[in-house]
């Protein structure tokens, strides 16, 4: 059974989801339609312990006490999509990269568009860390939760832009 455990915290309320002991999505308080066909649980004695943990790690991710996340994460996509996240993960904490230096890092550097169509379609925000990806000009494009949110997790990372 799929569950997706609501809570507050401090980015306002967020859902995370599991299926068979995986973190399948997160989702943003302004884009809950995304829930689908989750048991969505809202207290948190119901919740599997695998939602505990990634909560635990949200918080401690955005009270600047954790810099990489230990979970077991399952996105579902195609596999050019799935490649991409792939390759979110090895973003470090603190930097930043274009959406060309995914592409190039992916081994198909004229996919800088279909890389952004990727990113958008991230459905573990944050642990995936799309956030990290930002235009070729250095400019702050589009976050499913919106820039500004963008903005404060790459403050609290106290980004860098990648060479």
């Amino acid at each position: 059974m799929t569950m997706i455990y609501f809570k507050d915290t401090a980015i306002g309320k967020i859902g995370i989801e599991e299926t068979g002991g995986y973190i399948t999505k997160l989702v943003f308080e302004n884009d809950v339609k995304k829930i689908g066909e989750s048991r969505a649980i809202f207290d948190e004695k119901e919740a599997p312990p695998i939602l505990l943990k990634a909560f635990q790690q949200l918080d401690e991710y955005l009270n600047g006490e954790r810099t990489v996340f230990d979970l077991p994460l399952a996105p579902k996509g195609t596999p050019f999509t799935e490649k991409v996240w792939a390759a979110l993960r090895e973003i470090p904490y603190g930097r930043t990269v274009s959406y060309k230096d995914v592409a190039e890092a992916i081994g198909n550097p004229r996919a800088s568009r279909a890389v952004g169509t990727a990113n958008n379609k991230n459905p573990i925000a944050i642990f995936i860390p799309c956030h990290r990806v930002i235009g070729s000009n250095g400019k702050l494009v589009g976050y499913s939760a919106g820039t500004d949110l963008k903005q404060k997790l790459l403050a609290l990372e106290n980004t860098e832009e990648c060479d």
